[in-house]
């Protein structure tokens, strides 16, 4: 049977990969994942086995509320920047450190807008456009999904 860790790892895997399901069949166990569900049956006990939802623990305490502005919802101008991975959403790169934007920032198509951290590895996110910084989204040390919208970006 899968150890408690290896489990977690294997969940680590899957959300960071396209898969939506994965199954693995042993002689004594068996266990299947899917993206935001988790089914698990052992086959000694032939009764299914609750495994526990892992979620890691933001590591900075949350800072402020997200920044947000008025935004017209029919503001055609207006880019939205989204998450490339799940993982923790951070808006410095250390909490001593001022935030890479604000609203109102001004950033280019390679600013670095903010920093997603996904199994230790920090991965710095940039804004692939051009504009003014008209919303964040999300607070330093949220946790985000896969296509999560970060920021708005009202183009120039």
């Amino acid at each position: 049977m899968l150890s408690i860790d290896e489990i977690k790892q294997l969940i680590e895997l899957i959300d960071e990969s396209t898969l939506d399901e994965f199954e693995l069949e042993t002689k004594d166990s068996k266990i299947m994942l899917k993206k935001n569900k988790i089914v698990a049956t052992a086959a000694i006990s032939e009764a299914p086995v609750a495994l526990p939802t892992v979620q890691a623990a933001p590591a900075v305490e949350q800072q402020a509320a997200p920044q947000q502005v008025e935004t017209s919802v029919t503001d055609t101008n207006l880019e939205v920047i989204t998450s490339p991975m799940v993982g923790t959403f951070y808006a410095s790169a250390s909490p001593e450190d001022s935030n890479f934007v604000n609203v109102g920032s001004r950033v280019s198509a390679q600013s670095v807008v903010c920093i997603v951290e996904a199994m230790k590895l920090f991965n710095e996110i940039t804004a692939d456009v051009d504009g003014e910084i008209a919303e964040i989204l999300v607070s330093s040390g949220e946790l985000v999904e896969f296509g999560q919208p970060l920021f708005k970006v009202r183009k120039k």
